[in-house]
């Protein structure tokens, strides 16, 4: 119960929006681990697939060939990109929620700079974490999103190249 009432504590110290950071790092997250799964236990598939169905074909040199391999190029990669897009606009969510977080605290700072002239420095010092922690939050967490999609990226650029070699046009 250690664990659960330090949690408390800091999401108190936070403030509302750390909840909101929380929960949209939990599902970008989510769409990561999704992606990992899809490429560690589905692409192989999908891409042997549509490998198979392009040697299939006996004409591999005509204007409706090409059409077909260029369809199914297309469809590996969109099965490949699925969610890479949203997962990168989640990174670019949390410092924006950060900042929110930011200027809430911020904003409380001065409502009891307002009501204590000055004169609370306990009280102002809270409005000053709930300033900092989200900020703070939403950085992290855009961080550690910015270097899986990256990887992302490069993974889907990969994999769909892999798909064109081995579509060879004869």
């Amino acid at each position: 119960m250690l664990g659960l009432d330090a949690l408390q504590a800091f999401l108190d110290r936070g403030g509302p929006v750390l909840l909101i950071i929380m929960a949209a790092t939990f599902f970008m997250w989510a769409l990561i681990l999704e992606r990992f799964f899809y490429f560690r236990f589905a692409h192989n598939q999908i891409a042997a697939e549509a490998v198979a169905e392009w040697r299939a074909r006996s004409d591999k040199k005509s204007k409706l060939a090409h059409w077909v391999r260029e369809k199914l190029v297309s469809e590996v990669r969109q099965k490949a990109e699925e969610n890479v897009q949203l997962t990168k606009a989640m990174v670019a969510l949390a410092p924006l929620l950060g900042l929110l977080g930011t200027v809430t605290g911020m904003v409380s700072v001065f409502d009891i700079m307002a009501i204590t002239a000055g004169a609370d420095a306990k009280a102002m010092s809270a409005g000053v974490s709930r300033a900092t922690i989200p900020t703070m939050a939403g950085m992290v967490a855009s961080l550690s999103g910015v270097l899986i999609t990256s990887g992302m990226d490069r993974k889907v650029s990969r994999s769909v190249q892999q798909v064109e070699d081995q579509m060879e046009i004869s």
